[in-house]
């Protein structure tokens, strides 16, 4: 069907850079706080000391070299990716859990695409001037101001995103010395690439897509919807009292009275806009609940900053829930515990941290596993003795050398040969296999069909392991 005028369909919008204005408030307070918590630990723990014995003094430390990870007396090796499958089921279930009781919270003050952009943001105030001046900065021809300004908060935004990738770096070696090492130009071309890698990154994100992360790349803001519930709390502008029967209108005159207002049918918004210019994802909070609202309760300090000016009362903008709103007379803003869904949640986050604390704790300075060798089972010697062997790995999962020995129970004296490896000494982190073999008559081969090796650490004497191992012969071996 065609008609007499054409329509230019666009696919693509040019994105208009939000400039934002700063608030004061208890959220936005809450918001420094986490801020600072969260860079004062990401950029301060490379630097915090931590004895080790034959390892660099470094309290949390990816050490490459022996394919383990320090987290202060902790000491994490492969063979135990499974905790690292615990935490992050935890972390989900934390996330879901949280998002069905207040939203999107995380994303407004924990999300590293927030503390980083906030960041960029406060660098971009500091420099060019609050959000007037900052338009007007954007309008103004290019002369020797704009690139001074412009210049110089790009200059330390790249400076902020590169201490981001080195700090990254400096968490899989000795911070002192890898740093020394990357300026020198003498560290592994792996770091070089990491720190450009996650400079730029950072630099892009934080610099110049801020809020489209949030709103097109990140997954959580497409299905945290789904997780919303009538009771969950969000942010959200309280519709009733805010548009009245007559809609909004600006305070001028009579009607900056409040109850002169009502008598005409104004409700108490009047339609500042300061609760838009304060949203970092650029979005107008009294169109409902969006997509793009990352639930930093800004705007909710704004807002109360207006009422009080005004002398209306708080909470136009405030946490709350759909259920509450809908109500004749809504109720205070309460986090609404008594639900399944809440309850799952809670269960499995117990569950889930007590095995992973539980393992963690009961977790031995060493692992062993033995393994019979079955090419051949068993060997009838010349002697008519019949001979098992077995491979033994010992793992030592310690910050230092330490010593074990090796026996069996449940066997004849001297059935067990180790040659010179009754003990045996395992360095830090690695592992040695012995090899283990027992003989028996064969009157006692089927007596001792099964038997136990037992290992015990002589540096650690709380350690102690015992495996169970077979006894085959030609009686048994099928």
């Amino acid at each position: 069907m065609t008609t007499g005028t054409e329509q230019t369909i666009q696919f693509y919008e040019k994105r208009m850079p939000i400039v934002t204005r700063s608030v004061k408030g208890r959220f936005r307070n809450f918001k420094t706080a986490v801020l600072i918590l969260a860079y004062t630990v990401y950029f301060g723990l490379p630097w915090v000391p931590w004895h080790r014995h034959d390892a660099a003094s470094q309290a949390v430390m990816f050490d490459m070299d022996g394919r383990r990870f320090f987290i202060f007396d902790l000491v994490v090796y492969p063979q135990n990716v499974f905790w690292l499958a615990i935490l992050l089921f935890i972390a989900a279930a934390i996330l879901f859990f949280a998002t069905t009781l207040i939203g999107r919270a995380f994303c407004g003050y924990f999300c590293f695409q927030t503390l980083w952009t906030d960041l960029f943001i406060w660098v971009e105030q500091a420099i060019q001037g609050e959000r007037p001046a900052r338009l007007r900065l954007q309008k103004q021809p290019w002369n020797a101001e704009k690139v001074a300004k412009v210049g110089t908060t790009h200059l330390i935004w790249l400076l902020i995103a590169f201490w981001t990738g080195i700090t990254f770096i400096l968490y899989f070696g000795y911070a002192p010395d890898l740093l020394k090492r990357i300026f020198t130009g003498h560290a592994a071309s792996a770091a070089y690439i990491g720190v450009v890698g996650l400079a730029l990154s950072t630099y892009a994100a934080a610099a110049f897509m801020r809020e489209q992360i949030c709103a097109y790349i990140c997954p959580y803001g497409r299905f945290q919807s789904v997780m919303y519930e009538p009771e969950t709390l969000a942010v959200a502008y309280d519709v009733r009292r805010g548009e009245g029967k007559e809609g909004r209108i600006s305070p001028k005159g009579e009607l900056k009275n409040r109850e002169t207002r009502i008598e005409q049918g104004h409700g108490d918004c009047i339609d500042c806009g300061f609760c838009v210019q304060v949203c970092p994802a650029g979005i107008d909070i009294r169109d409902g609940l969006q997509y793009k609202c990352i639930s930093c309760g800004l705007c909710i300090d704004a807002c109360n900053n207006i009422m009080d000016s005004m002398g209306y009362p708080k909470g136009l903008i405030r946490y709350d829930s759909e259920a509450n709103l809908a109500l004749e007379t809504p109720k205070p803003p309460a986090i609404s515990w008594k639900r399944w869904k809440v309850a799952g949640y809670l269960v499995a986050i117990l569950v889930m941290t007590v095995g992973l604390l539980y393992s963690i704790t009961q977790r031995t300075e060493f692992e062993v596993s033995v393994q019979q060798i079955r090419q051949p089972l068993f060997v009838i010697l010349s002697s008519g003795e019949i001979r098992n062997r077995y491979q033994i790995r010992l793992t030592n999962k310690t910050d230092r050398d330490a010593v074990y020995s090796i026996s069996a129970k449940n066997l004849p004296p001297q059935a067990l040969d180790l040659g010179d490896m009754q003990t045996v000494t395992v360095r830090s982190g690695k592992s040695i296999i012995v090899q283990a073999s027992v003989k028996l008559q064969p009157e006692q081969a089927e007596e001792y069909e099964h038997f136990t090796f037992v290992i015990q650490s002589l540096t650690n004497p709380a350690d102690r392991s015992e495996e169970s191992a077979n006894f085959y012969n030609e009686h048994n071996h099928t």
